[in-house]
């Protein structure tokens, strides 16, 4: 299911009459949407709780602790519930954020925001990470952005929000305060200031910040471009000079622009990567996009010279996760450890989609199955 699938579930409710019905649909819609950043998706249980809240049977708590309990009490386990029960229960603990007027904007702030969303999820849920980190971005090639070092986080988070608040806005055209505002937030991304869930945890503080100064924003494009806001805030902070590689604002620019001054730019993850091929290098001619460029399944398979179905079904499947034989088993749902080898494993590596954590040691006891660059590429066109 690709974002555009979730975000659908709920947008009948747009047109309603009711605008507690529309604000909370809009809510569930957004905390949906998110799950895209770390390649999550939501349950059908999930869908149906958000449901009964939205039309006003239960409160947004019972919904939250139905969906907790679904998972404890759960007698039957499928291969992925660890996924969907953090997506779902992430899910309800957004949806609850969003409906609350209530905003601090300093570094706790940032800290009780990241606490808010993974509550029940993560037991670090608003703590500070104590490591520094890297991460291998496909549209960097694998590459990553230079992250905060752990011991400056919350010095980094309280310089960024106090020159913030310090900013004087007026007088500045609309295009100037959505630059800088694109900025900002780019700047609290970089410090990356938790383990896990950052990309979440800004969506949310940018949305509660910019209606605190006085912003409708057209929250759509945190449901339907969550990934393409991950990617943008990727390339506003990766530099490599011995490349020729600058910090590029202009991808986040045009995601905030769609955003507070409701234009229409198109935006797609395979403008984003580092070196594109020719065909998806981004159109010159606004709103235009030439028929060379993928626009569906089939084109993607020739652009990136596969038409094999099964490697199309496993690079969905493994996604941006690192899966062992068993878990790839699972997740297609065949039985025949034979099959999976030579029908989807093999090919998918030899036409170089897919490859092995421990690429040595074939027989490795913990050998895992992981996207290389093609892999995520293809992955991220599958995904528009």
């Amino acid at each position: 299911m690709n974002e555009e699938q979730l975000y659908l579930n709920f947008d009948e409710y747009r047109k309603v009459s009711e605008p507690h019905k529309r604000e909370r649909a809009e809510a569930w819609r957004v905390a949906i949407g998110l799950q895209a950043v770390d390649g999550l998706q939501v349950s059908e249980y999930l869908k149906q709780t958000a449901r009964q809240h939205i039309e006003g049977e239960i409160t947004i708590d019972e919904a939250r602790k139905q969906i907790k309990q679904y998972y404890i009490s759960k007698t039957q386990h499928d291969a992925d519930d660890e996924e969907k029960a953090e997506a779902d229960n992430v899910s309800g603990n957004i949806a609850k954020l969003i409906g609350s007027p209530s905003f601090t904007f300093s570094g706790a702030g940032v800290m009780a925001i990241h606490r808010a969303i993974f509550e029940g999820v993560f037991k670090h849920a608003g703590t500070l990470r104590t490591y520094d980190i890297t991460k291998k971005e496909w549209v960097l090639r694998g590459d990553t952005v230079m992250y905060g070092r752990w011991q400056d986080l919350r010095m980094a988070l309280d310089y960024d929000i106090d020159q913030e608040k310090l900013f004087d806005y007026s007088g500045l055209p609309m295009s100037e305060i959505v630059e800088h505002i694109a900025k900002f937030i780019s700047g609290i991304w970089q410090s990356h200031p938790f383990r896990e869930g950052n990309t979440r945890t800004t969506a949310i503080f940018a949305t509660k910040y910019l209606k605190s100064i006085g912003f409708e924003c057209n929250n759509d494009m945190f449901e339907q471009h969550s990934w393409y806001f991950r990617n943008a805030l990727v390339r506003a902070n990766y530099k490599n000079v011995a490349k020729g590689i600058n910090q590029d604002y202009s991808f986040l620019n045009k995601f905030f622009r769609n955003l507070l001054m409701g234009e229409n730019n198109d935006l797609k993850n395979r403008y984003m990567l580092i070196n594109p091929p020719e065909e998806w290098k981004q159109p010159t001619t606004t709103g235009q996009v030439p028929h060379k460029y993928p626009t569906s399944t089939s084109q993607v398979q020739d652009k990136l010279n596969t038409d094999n179905p099964n490697v199309i079904r496993l690079v969905q499947v493994v996604g941006e996760k690192e899966l062992s034989v068993k878990e790839i088993m699972d997740r297609l749902g065949l039985k025949d450890r034979k099959n999976i080898l030579n029908l989807y494993l093999t090919p998918s590596m030899k036409e170089g989609y897919i490859r092995q954590l421990y690429p040595q040691s074939p027989r490795h006891p913990r050998q895992k199955y992981l996207l290389t660059v093609k892999g995520l590429a293809l992955y991220s066109e599958l995904s528009i």
